[in-house]
């Protein structure tokens, strides 16, 4: 029997996502997530055409994660031994410097993946940690490492470059990377499918808007600039992070309040963004805050969309011309609100929404401009699982 399937696997600060799927198709055969890895009580959800497991109990480590996942495929009645697995897929935030393409993992190639931990000391160790505990678990199946700073290699020199003594950069490889790279890429291909027109033909803007937010000037295909930077910490506000903040803020802090490095991290990750502004991070409990007339909630959402229109207008000036702006992620597919309130005010520049349209409520990748919008809107749900096999598969294959 020809090998089909690919497992994919994301292993997060404390959780690993999974999908089990057909490439070619993009069928899915199960999916689930094992979270609270770490903690004193974890917990899994598992689900497949035979319905919705949950499982609870402790999760160690990434091991003890991986054999919840067998677990559970097996207790569904489809054991992942007789899924004939193609490859093992995984989602690695940073690639730093070194890897563009995707790659099969090998020691070498494992090893640098976890010394780039100190680009991602939240991310790159968890990952590193996934591929290793799928590699014993999967001995004779290929572990491909997708990366999630690829699409944005690509950056010409101007973009990437941060305005600091050139050689302490170098020494300890601070640039702009960017991230989001695989929803970014995928979005902009299929954005091109739904206009009809290849993707060598348009410049786009996309908005990856989801707890964490990205966004990217794509120019024939080829990204040209992106909001992330050396971390995923700067550009836009997010759920839990500032965004872009002035340097010399965070000196203040040190010396004003005595914030150390722990303690700034603590800040700007994890009580910053919408959470710092308004208390809440899901955006559908800023709206029911703004309804109930809280006018720090209604300022989060003017900071939100002020910051984001700040950035279309910045990567419009960057393209020269744009001929699509596209949202995607959690809040893009989901948000009405947040899209008109971002694109407010654009109609300048050839960008007009139509109201009836963006408040569809239909799913799937649709246009949401008014008829004779010199610059098409569009929604176009991402999918980094279906990407990530996809290019698992070609390079296995």
């Amino acid at each position: 029997m020809t090998a089909d399937s690919v497992l994919v696997l994301n292993s997060g600060s404390s959780s690993m996502k999974y999908q089990l799927l057909q490439p070619d198709s993009g069928d899915v055969a199960a999916s689930g997530v094992v979270e609270r890895i770490g903690q004193q009580q974890g917990s899994a959800t598992h689900r497949s055409p035979g319905g919705t497991k949950q499982w609870a109990g402790p999760v160690p480590d990434y091991s003890a994660a991986l054999d919840v996942v067998v677990q559970l495929f097996a207790e569904s009645g489809s054991p992942i031994a007789d899924q004939n697995l193609l490859a093992v897929g995984h989602r690695v935030v940073h690639g730093g410097s070194d890897f563009g393409d995707p790659v099969i993992v090998d020691d070498a190639v494992l090893q640098r993946i976890r010394q780039l931990s100190v680009l991602a000391p939240l991310h790159n160790p968890a990952n590193a940690q996934g591929i290793e505990r799928a590699a014993r678990a999967f001995p004779d199946t290929p572990q491909v490492a997708v990366f999630d700073t690829a699409f944005f290699r690509t950056l010409p020199a101007a973009a990437a470059s941060y305005a600091i003594d050139t050689a302490v950069a170098a020494a300890y490889q601070v640039r702009r990377y960017g991230f989001h790279g695989t929803s970014h890429e995928y979005v902009s291909g299929l954005a091109a499918s739904v206009l009809g027109r290849p993707p060598a033909d348009l410049n786009q803007i996309v908005l990856h808007l989801g707890n964490g937010a990205s966004v990217s000037a794509i120019r024939g295909g080829v990204a040209v600039e992106t909001s992330m930077g050396m971390t995923p910490l700067e550009g836009l506000v997010m759920g839990t992070r500032s965004g872009d903040i002035d340097p010399g803020a965070l000196l203040h802090l040190q010396r004003a309040a005595g914030l150390d490095v722990a303690a700034l991290d603590e800040l700007l990750n994890r009580r910053s963004g919408v959470l710092g502004l308004a208390g809440v991070v899901d955006m559908r409990d800023l709206h029911a805050r703004i309804a109930a007339g809280n006018p720090e909630a209604e300022l989060a959402l003017e900071v939100y969309c002020h910051r984001a229109r700040k950035y279309v207008g910045a990567y419009l000036a960057v393209l020269g011309r744009l001929d699509a702006v596209v949202f995607t992620a959690g809040v893009g597919e989901n948000d009405a609100r947040v899209r008109a309130g971002i694109l407010q005010g654009l109609h300048g520049l050839g960008i007009t929404v139509d109201p009836d349209r963006n408040h569809s409520p239909a799913h799937g990748p649709r246009v949401i401009s008014a008829v004779g919008s010199a610059v098409e809107v569009l929604v176009v749900p991402t999918n980094e699982e279906l990407a990530i096999a996809r290019k698992a598969a070609a390079l296995v294959r």
